[in-house]
This record gives C-alpha cells, structure tokens and sequence, in this order.
C-alpha cells in the first residue's frame, strides 16, 4: 500500500472500495491500480486519479474541483491543459473542465466566478466493475462570502468508465433566502483547431461575441458543421442535448448533457499564439438565471464518450 504525501487534505481508505476526506491531516494511501488514489500534482497541490478497470483515467484537482486529464484506455488525453497554466492557487488551473460558478463570464463578482478558486472536498468514492467515482463537495466560506453572501453546497460527481467521463453537478440553497446564480462547464478539448467541427447546432439561436463581447450579435445557426476557422466566441442558447465533436486529430467525442441548456464554442486564435491551434472549447452552460429557494437544488449531468 503506497503512501502519498499532499499539502492540505487528508484521504483514507475506509473499505478497500472507499474513502473519506479530513480536512485536518497531511498524508493519503492508495490500495489498487484501479479505483481512486490521490496523488501529488503539479506545484505540489493534491490531485485524485480515477481508474476504470478498462484503464481509462482521469485526474482532477481538489483545487477549483477541476478535471485536468481525461485519457482513454488506449493512452490518449482528450482533455488540454494551457501551457501558461498556473498551479499556485492564486489563479485557477487554464485548462480541463474549469467550473463557473455562480457566475458565468464578467459580472457582479469576479469572471466566471469563485468555483474554480476554491479548494473543493472528497465527500465519498466508490469502486465498481465498470467504472471509478468520486464525489466533490464545495460549501460557502470567508472567500465566497465576501463576493456572494449566500448558504450554498456544490457536489460534483465524477465517473470514470470504459471511454465515457461522466460528471453530476447538484447546487443546493442551503441560505434562508432564495439566491439566483449561473454555470458552465469549460471544458477545453486537446484538437486541431483547424481541422475541428461540432455537429448539433444548426437552429440555434446564436450570441456572437465577435467582435464585441459586451454587444453580441444574435443570429441564427445555419450549419451543419460549425469549425473553428479563426477567433471564435459564440453562445448558443437552448442547444440539444447532444452534440458531436470532431477534434481533428482522429477522435470523434460524443457531448450529451442534461439540464445544460446552452452551448458555448471559444478558441481564442491568435490571442493565445503558443496554443490555440491546439484546441477547442465546446462548453455546456446554463446562462439564464437558475432561482432556488431555501431549500431548493439544481442538477446538470454531462456524459462524454468515445463515437
């Protein structure tokens, strides 16, 4: 059994299926090759890997809760972290599935929110024979009291199976007064940007934030195909529940979502010179005011699997 020291959270194996999460100690163990370990990441913040036992494996940072690699059981990540990432905590991780949380893009509080610059917490983990699941908890603290002053839990499923990552996130009002809040996935896909394409919008109402984002143009998508030919911004407002990602590179990815119901596709071209050609942001997102009394949850689940 491997010991695997980290910087601030504590994992034990309680069963050999599960584990827990003290926020008091220092050190972790991991039993198997496959199911969830912890390990130390880059600039020494603890991350958890999940193995399927078809040795697809994801990693995900305790840091903004953040899902940093996604590869398939034939080795390949899926996923692309920015090469100006930083892991520091002082800036969220560029890169994977960043959550915006509760608030996407610019607004009231900080762009995209504080989900993705908080330390989020294991609340349980699971083994079975098909896959590997952890399940993230994030509650209100001094940091997002002081932008947004209310009684919140984030729990944030992550399943690993054979080709698929899975992911649930449920928001619970746990405030006395109701809160309204918005969210996405931004999720960053390794592709050509080039050679990339999304199937599955064509219909869609459309906000395109070229070339000024403060005054999208709204629109009307009419291809089949929408590529990535050059700087790209763009909302689409009630999208289907599956979209179909080409990235280019020999991967066709199938996005299927529940309660997201919006779209968003971004590649910064040339503002990013060092990597833009290197891939895709295909984003589910809810960008009208979700309203939850005292009390109340929401729940989203997004699913990616291997075409």
């Amino acid at each position: 059994m491997a010991i695997v020291s980290v910087s601030d959270s504590f994992l034990t194996f309680n069963s050999p299926n599960q584990l827990r999460f003290n926020r008091r100690g220092v050190s972790a163990m991991a039993s198997s090759a496959t199911g969830v370990r912890v390990a130390e990441g880059q600039g020494n913040l603890p991350k958890l890997v999940l193995t399927s036992p078809q040795n697809s494996e994801a990693e995900i940072y305790l840091f903004g809760g953040c899902i940093t690699s996604w590869k398939v059981a034939s080795g390949k990540d899926l996923l692309f972290v920015r090469p100006d990432a930083v892991f520091n905590k002082i800036k969220p991780i560029s890169g994977g599935i960043p959550h915006c949380f509760p608030q996407f893009g610019p607004g009231k509080i900080q762009q995209h929110g504080f989900g993705r610059n908080m330390d989020w917490s294991v609340l349980d983990s699971e083994n079975s024979d098909d896959n590997a699941t952890v399940t993230l908890e994030l509650k209100d603290g001094p940091y997002s009291r002081a932008m947004w002053d209310f009684g919140f839990q984030a729990l944030y499923k992550v399943i690993v199976g054979a080709d698929s990552l899975s992911t649930e996130l449920k928001i619970t009002n746990k405030d006395n007064k109701a809160f309204s809040f918005t969210t996405a996935l931004h999720t960053y896909f390794r592709a050509s940007s080039a050679d990339a394409s999304v199937r599955g919008l064509k219909g869609c109402k459309t906000l395109n934030k070229d070339p000024d984002p403060k005054n999208p143009i709204e629109g009307q998508e009419d291809r089949d195909e929408v590529t990535f030919p050059g700087f790209l911004d763009c909302v689409y407002l009630d999208a289907p529940n599956e979209l179909l990602l080409d990235n280019g590179l020999g991967d066709k990815i199938i996005i299927k979502n529940t309660n997201w119901s919006d779209a968003v596709l971004w590649n910064p071209h040339t503002q990013m010179e060092a990597c833009y050609r290197d891939f895709v942001c295909v984003e589910n997102a809810k960008l009208g005011d979700v309203k939850l009394e005292p009390g109340q949850s929401w729940t989203a689940t997004q699913l990616l699997s291997i075409s």
